[in-house]
């Protein structure tokens, strides 16, 4: 019994099915070009009147070109793919059988084969051309094609029976074809030989599909993390990558962040597990979910996440412009109970950015936040020293408060609202609190310029209570903020224009309707504002 290699757990992925299709859409365009080729040289061989073979000729020759266009055009389901790869070759293999004594009969006919024995030993050699011929195209399809070992000896099999049927039961004539008496001397030599002969094709190619296949499960092993395997890139970095991920098991979708230990320093990795250590304590809807820590043989950290299948608030402004303010406070009053679970247990995230937060949409909702990225977040309820960071200057310019700046030791919860007020600025107008030329300038006029009230960019009237929470959390005071990430949620589910759930889910319906495409959202590392981070010894004199 043919012995089956373990299958690849997410062969059904997006990565598998553009490589199935690529690869199928290979194999029929290497066909039609063969017979192509096969053709032209037909053309000069030895049938002087072409009849039904031209005609299969041809039909196998348009034939391929179409399953080809087929397989290359558009993004085909794998389904579709495997449906192109066996139907074709189940296809292709009659039109071959019929081919082959259509061919046979011209050759008898132009070469005057009168006697049976001679027309029955140019049937057994062209038959055996033709079989090799098949066997070798055959052998082609199990090189390129991804296929599991059994499936290409079933389909090999198949693929050989018409040819064998067809030399077994049917004999050319001066007329045409006629059914092979059952006394003839070709039985049972010829279909037993030509049988022997394909089974040395089946095992031929189901030895190489094996190998092939093999292959790439061992390349899909070595990219297992613990029970996941990787699938696609989501994003790179300086010190490592994003992937979406599927568990063996559960087969549930993940991302799964790699800190390669060639590109990291003992602080990033002291950084990075120390993310993965305060994210985890932290069960909020609207934080972003850690599974799995653990570092491989080769000395490369990771950690796995739930996978996030939407976008971030840069693309969502950076694509579709400033968001309505109904919909904006939904997703204000989720940043704000996320952070407000963190402040509760004495964190302070630091890095609170358009591109940390990602909208995803669930059955039962739409706007669902998600907060990302703890890899800055600091202890204020502990000792400094425990800071992964230690005394430096650590954020994004354009969503820093004042008190970072100037007093990085110093930070607290309120540094987050203010952040989360610029968030909000930026969701509203589709600009940031503060533009300039140089970070050196930015962290300036955060210092000491007073924003401009969102309503003058808009060019319309923001509500007064929308606008006023933006203001004081955009205070440089850190006193005039809100007291809290609780009580910034409170304010802004009392605004007048609270509930833009509705506004969320007809944005959603059009964005399905209207996009082919939906994007991985989560970390892929575009319209990214830069991260700053600067030494307490190099502190800004402003």
């Amino acid at each position: 019994m043919l012995k089956q290699r373990p299958s690849p757990v997410s062969e059904n992925s997006e990565e598998e099915r553009a490589f199935l299709q690529k690869r199928v859409a290979l194999f029929w365009k290497v066909m039609f070009f063969i017979i192509l080729i096969g053709s032209g040289l037909g053309g000069l061989g030895a049938v002087k009147k072409p009849g039904a073979d031209l005609a299969f000729t041809l039909a196998a020759t348009v034939g391929t070109g179409i399953f080809w266009w087929l397989c290359r055009s558009g993004k085909r389901s794998i389904r579709f793919s495997r449906a192109m790869d066996a139907g074709g070759v189940l296809l292709f293999s009659l039109n071959g059988a019929l081919l082959g004594r259509y061919l046979l009969a011209g050759f008898a006919r132009d070469h005057a084969l009168a006697s049976g024995q001679a027309t029955t030993m140019a049937d057994a050699f062209v038959t055996m051309l033709q079989l090799e011929s098949m066997a070798i195209q055959i052998a082609i399809r199990a090189a390129l094609v991804p296929s599991r070992p059994r499936r290409t000896a079933v389909l090999t099999s198949l693929a050989g029976i018409p040819t064998i049927l067809a030399t077994t039961l049917l004999v050319p004539t001066d007329a045409g074809l006629s059914f092979r008496a059952l006394d003839s001397a070709a039985n049972p030599w010829l279909p037993a030989t030509l049988a022997i002969m394909w089974g040395f094709a089946v095992l031929a190619c189901t030895v190489i599909s094996s190998v092939i296949y093999g292959l790439r499960v061992e390349v899909r092993e070595a990219r297992r993390f613990g029970q996941y395997v990787l699938e696609q890139k989501l994003g790179e970095g300086g010190m490592g990558v994003v992937y979406r991920a599927t568990h063996a098991m559960l087969r549930r979708p993940a991302a799964i962040k790699l800190l390669l230990k060639d590109r990291a320093s003992e602080l990033d990795l002291a950084r990075f597990e120390r993310e993965v250590q305060l994210t985890s304590r932290l069960v909020h809807p609207n934080t972003i979910s850690i599974f799995d820590y653990g570092r491989t043989a080769e000395g490369v950290f990771y950690y796995v996440m739930e996978y996030l299948d939407g976008l971030d608030l840069q693309r969502l402004v950076d694509q579709y412009g400033p968001v309505e303010p109904a919909r904006a406070i939904h997703i204000l009053a989720q940043i704000s109970g996320a952070l407000g679970e963190a402040h509760a247990l004495g964190l302070v995230h630091r890095d609170i950015k358009p591109a940390n937060i990602v909208i995803t949409e669930r059955p039962d909702e739409a706007d669902v936040v998600k907060v990302l990225d703890f890899g800055l977040v600091k202890s204020f309820a502990g000792n400094l020293a425990e800071s992964a960071t230690g005394d430096s200057i650590t954020g994004t310019p354009l969503y820093m408060a004042p008190e970072a700046i100037s007093a990085p030791a110093s930070v607290d919860g309120r540094a987050d609202l203010y952040a989360v007020g610029a968030v909000a600025y930026f969701l509203l107008t589709g600009r940031h609190v503060f533009d300039a030329a140089s970070v050196l300038e930015v962290c300036s006029k955060h210092l000491l310029e007073a924003p401009v009230p969102p309503s003058q960019w808009l060019g319309t009237p923001l509500a007064a209570d929308l606008e006023g929470i933006v203001l004081r959390c955009l205070a440089k005071d850190p006193a005039a903020r809100p007291e809290s990430a609780a009580v910034l949620r409170a304010n802004l589910l009392a605004c007048a224009n609270a509930g833009g759930d509705e506004q969320a889910r007809a944005w959603w319906r059009a964005r399905r309707l209207s996009e082919k495409d939906r994007p991985s959202s989560l970390d892929d590392g575009r319209s990214r504002p830069p991260t700053m981070t600067i030494e307490f010894g190099d502190r800004l004199q402003c």
